[in-house]
C-alpha cells in the first residue's frame, strides 16, 4: 500500500506540473468533524476556509490561480479512518498541502503512515503532544499551535499561584493525554505540589463513577481534567459534581469549549484552565474578520487554523511552487523576521509583496514565530469560570 501511495503521489505532483494556470490549488483540511472535538471543529474549518477566501479575493496565488478548499473527517481518535482520510485526499483530490490534522495522535499517524512517505507538508493548528517535536518528518511537519511541553508548565503555575498545592489529575488516554499529564505532573511537582493520583480515562463511556471514585479517594484541592469537552472529559467533571466528589477543576485546551459550559453552566464556577491564545493588533484584526464572516472568533484553535492556511499559501506564493518538496522550506521564512509585517486581512497584500520579490514577516492572528523544526513559540490565555461563562485573567 505504501509503494503504491508514493507512486500516486508522484502522479499527482507530476500532473500538477502540467496543469492550466487556472487550475485551482486544492488545499486539504483534515479535521475532527466527529469524535471528541466535534464541537469547536466547525470554527477551525471556517478559520481556515477564511484564509483561502482572503486570498482568492485578492486574485489568487502564482499569477491567479484559486485555492480550493477540500474537507475531510480526522475523527480525532480513530488512526486508521483519518489515515484514510489523508490517503484519499492525495490521491484522489490532488491536494497540494493539509491544514491538520488536530488531535495528537491521528496527527502522528498522518504524519508518519501518508504525509512523509509522500512528501505532503502538514501544518496542524491544534495538535500539541510534546511528542511530535521528535517526530521523523522531514521537514513536512509545521504547527502553529505550542506545544504541550510549555502547557503544562502554565497550568502548573496557575494553581501554584491560586495556593492549589494537592491535586488528582485525569487524563484521556491518548497520545495528547499523556503528553500534557506528563509535562503538568513534572511542572507541578517541581514547584513543590503534590499529585494524589494520576488515571487515565477513555473516551466514549456513559458512565464514569469507577473513575471518579478513584480520584476522590486519593482526594484533593482540586481535579485536573485534560480531556475532551465532548467526551470523557465532560463525563468525568459531570460525575465528579453529582458525587460531591470535587467542585473546583483546573483544565487543559481540550476542555476549552462553550458546549461545557452549556452543560454545565455556573456549577464549573471558580473553575481554572489554560488555551493557547494570543492578543494584540493581530487577533484584533482576525476578530473583526470572524465577525465580518459570521462566526466566532474567541474558540479553541481558530486563529491556528486561519494562520496554519495563511502560511502554507504564503510559502507556496513565496518559493514559486505548489510542489511541498519545494515551498516546505518557505514556511519558516514567511514566518518569521526579517520582512514587512502581515495581519489577518492583508493576504493579498503579502501576496503582490512576495510577487515583486520582497520579503514578509506574516504575524497573522497569533504572532506567529516558528522556532526550532517548525514549532510555535505561542502563549497561553489563563482564564476562570465566572457566573457560568469563560472570563480571562491574563495571557502567560
Amino acid at each position: 500500500m505504501k509503494k503504491f501511495l508514493m507512486a500516486s503521489a508522484a502522479s499527482v505532483l507530476a500532473a500538477g506540473g502540467a496543469m492550466a494556470q487556472d487550475d485551482p490549488i486544492k488545499l486539504g483540511i483534515i479535521l475532527g468533524f466527529t469524535g471528541p472535538i466535534e464541537s469547536i471543529t466547525p470554527n477551525m474549518s471556517s478559520s481556515a476556509q477564511l484564509a483561502a477566501s482572503e486570498i482568492n479575493e485578492a486574485g489568487g496565488l502564482l499569477d491567479g490561480r484559486m485555492l480550493e478548499a477540500v474537507t475531510a473527517d480526522s475523527t480525532c481518535i480513530d488512526a486508521a479512518a483519518a489515515t484514510a482520510a489523508a490517503e484519499r485526499l492525495i490521491t484522489s483530490e490532488g491536494i497540494s498541502g493539509i491544514m491538520g490534522a488536530d488531535c495528537s495522535g491521528v496527527t502522528g499517524a498522518i504524519l508518519a503512515n501518508v504525509a512523509v512517505p509522500n512528501g505532503m507538508v502538514m501544518i496542524s493548528p491544534s495538535a500539541t503532544s510534546p511528542g511530535l517535536s521528535e517526530a521523523e518528518d522531514n521537514d513536512f511537519f509545521f504547527r502553529t499551535a505550542p506545544s504541550d511541553a510549555r502547557q503544562g508548565e502554565v497550568l502548573a503555575n496557575i494553581l501554584m499561584d491560586r495556593g492549589i498545592e494537592e491535586v488528582a489529575v485525569t487524563y484521556t488516554n491518548n497520545d495528547y493525554g499523556q503528553g500534557l499529564s506528563d509535562s503538568f505532573i513534572s511542572s507541578f511537582e517541581e514547584a513543590g505540589g503534590t499529585v494524589t493520583l494520576n488515571a487515565s480515562h477513555e473516551d466514549g463511556r456513559g458512565d464514569y463513577s469507577a473513575e471518579v471514585g478513584a480520584l476522590a479517594s486519593a482526594g484533593g484541592d482540586a481535579l485536573v481534567v485534560l480531556g475532551y469537552a465532548d467526551q470523557g472529559g465532560l463525563g468525568i467533571i459531570r460525575g465528579a459534581l453529582d458525587s460531591g466528589a470535587f467542585d473546583m477543576f483546573a483544565m487543559g485546551d481540550g476542555m476549552y469549549s462553550q458546549s461545557l459550559l452549556d452543560t454545565l453552566g455556573s456549577s464549573m464556577n471558580g473553575s481554572v484552565g489554560a488555551v493557547p491564545w494570543s492578543e494584540g493588533e493581530g487577533s484584533e484584526a482576525f476578530a473583526g474578520l470572524t465577525e465580518e464572516a459570521g462566526f466566532d472568533a474567541a474558540t479553541s484553535y481558530t486563529r491556528e487554523s486561519y494562520d496554519a492556511a495563511a502560511l502554507i499559501a504564503l510559502a507556496m506564493q513565496a518559493s514559486g511552487s505548489t510542489d511541498p518538496n519545494e515551498y516546505k522550506t518557505a514556511i519558516m521564512e514567511v514566518a518569521n523576521a526579517p520582512g514587512e509585517e502581515i495581519l489577518p486581512g492583508e493576504l493579498g497584500k503579502a501576496i503582490g509583496i512576495l510577487q515583486d520579490g520582497g520579503d514578509i514577516d506574516y504575524v497573522g492572528a497569533t504572532n506567529v514565530e516558528l522556532i526550532g523544526g517548525g514549532e510555535a513559540a505561542g502563549t497561553y490565555l489563563e482564564y476562570v469560570v465566572e457566573d457560568g461563562t469563560f472570563e480571562q485573567v491574563e495571557i502567560r
